[in-house]
């Protein structure tokens, strides 16, 4: 198996450092509103290789982490004039709920911040007596000089590095590129008590007290969008790298790429911001993973109406494969084997996909009922690994978003009349209970084990 590591700006082969256990940890949101579709894609991206990983090896353990206390999170809570943790927990449910619905399998550990504070502490404490770390009028900041792999990760040169950091540069710092690892609350303010003073934890720190709670102190898979590299991995690796001794913190750096609606970035000023919550109103989840999938996950992805149009007529060509089969018993099989070959060449979807597609091709023409079977299998088995496929055909042409007006034993009652006036050789009012069915917005499949139907959309 074949994984692109960021920091080495190749492909490797992937050797977990315990063959017998692998362990990965991916960012997760800060819960102070909606997340959007972009947000969405690394939660598709590593359930795949989740799913890959769990059949390749005894043992994985997935965390992906909920920060849950956050500069905006306390800004919306003044605004809104209710205690902090009404917003991280509404939020925190809408994105688990938005997550299944994607397809997404429940990581092994969800940790939040709010229950990692101890850990936080002490990583802080051990960083301050390595002198890695200094308090300043009741703020702790990383030194950022006293670890020479920084900008490893990201490939950003010293003087680039310290030009970002200047925005935000305070009289407490030594060196403008010392970022915050401790900083005070007021009283109006969330806080924790701690050895320099009542405070909260910075961003940074929290994800690598809680991969080490979780993972321990080096990990073999370090997950999230390209955005995060600099400087939140920057960061983790380094504060990481140095509380545990010079240990390696992950061995593998895996960072999805944008996601872009029709040819732009997501902005709030155009107005091309989309959610998922949204989204799942209108289109199947299978639908809205499959596009997020449909693009090698380093790539920048073009979210646009006609991709999501094609996601959702290539998935009605698989479930319409399935049931043309539904009589047919699944062998138990696994994925093709060119179809895990795409998956385990740094996990190329698009590739899979269209292995998959091919396998469709395959089981539309069998006739024998044994290579039904095993095609039908294989199909069963690749779409596991992809998050798909998981409904009876008849669910998913039926009871999708738009079909929940549809009346089901109408159609089936205008289908029966249908047969009737064929056989009578009544053909006038067969076409005209089809135009009929076509006004209600439900195509028609004759075939040779009698009419199916689907709502169109």
């Amino acid at each position: 198996m074949q994984i692109y590591n960021t920091l080495t700006r190749q492909k490797e082969e992937f050797i977990p450092l315990d063959p017998a256990h692998v362990t990965m940890y991916v960012c997760g949101p800060t819960v102070y509103s909606y997340t959007h579709i972009g947000n969405a894609r690394p939660v598709a991206v590593f359930d795949v290789l989740y799913r890959l990983l769990k059949t390749k090896y005894p043992r994985v353990t997935y965390v992906r982490n909920i920060t849950d206390i956050d500069d905006r999170i306390m800004d919306r809570a003044a605004e809104q004039g209710v205690p902090f943790t009404d917003i991280t927990e509404k939020f925190t449910r809408v994105y688990q709920e938005d997550a299944a619905a994607l397809g997404a399998l429940d990581p092994d550990v969800q940790p939040k911040v709010t229950e990692t504070i101890p850990e936080i502490i002490a990583m802080i404490e051990t960083l301050i007596s390595l002198d890695k770390a200094y308090e300043a009028e009741g703020h702790v900041l990383f030194q950022v000089g006293t670890y020479d792999g920084y900008g490893e990760l990201s490939k950003r040169d010293p003087e680039e590095m310290l030009a970002g950091a200047r925005v935000e540069v305070a009289p407490y710092k030594k060196d403008p590129g010392d970022f915050v690892l401790w900083k005070p609350s007021s009283e109006d303010q969330p806080g924790w008590d701690s050895p320099w003073g009542r405070g909260r934890p910075g961003w940074h720190i929290e994800c690598s007290a809680m991969a080490e709670k979780h993972l321990g102190e080096t990990i073999d898979i370090h997950g999230g969008g390209i955005d995060l590299a600099f400087p939140h991995h920057e960061n983790e690796r380094a504060q990481s790298t140095c509380a545990h001794g010079g240990k390696v913190f992950a061995r593998y750096w895996m960072h999805n790429g944008f996601l872009n609606v029709d040819s732009e970035k997501m902005s709030k000023s155009i107005g091309n911001v989309l959610l998922p919550h949204d989204l799942l109103k209108d289109h199947p989840g299978e639908t809205l993973r499959l596009v997020l999938l449909s693009g090698h996950y380093r790539q920048p992805i073009d979210w646009t109406d006609g991709l999501v149009a094609q996601s959702q007529s290539t998935l009605d060509g698989w479930y319409q494969a399935l049931r043309d089969v539904q009589g047919i018993e699944a062998a138990d099989i696994g994925a093709p084997e060119a179809f895990v070959a795409a998956l385990e060449d740094d996990l190329n979807t698009p590739k899979a996909i269209a292995e998959v597609s091919d396998t469709v091709r395959k089981l539309n023409v069998a006739t024998e009922a044994g290579e039904q079977a095993q095609l039908k299998g294989q199909l069963l088995a690749a779409g596991g690994l992809l998050g798909v496929l998981g409904q009876e055909p008849e669910s998913w042409f039926k009871d999708m978003p738009g079909s929940g007006d549809v009346d089901a034993a109408q159609i089936e009652a205008l289908i029966a009349d249908r047969a009737a006036a064929r056989k009578a050789k009544d053909f006038a009012k067969a076409d005209e209970i089809r135009d009929q069915l076509t006004d209600m917005g439900v195509q028609l499949d004759d075939g040779p084990e009698g009419t199916t139907w689907k709502v169109i959309r």
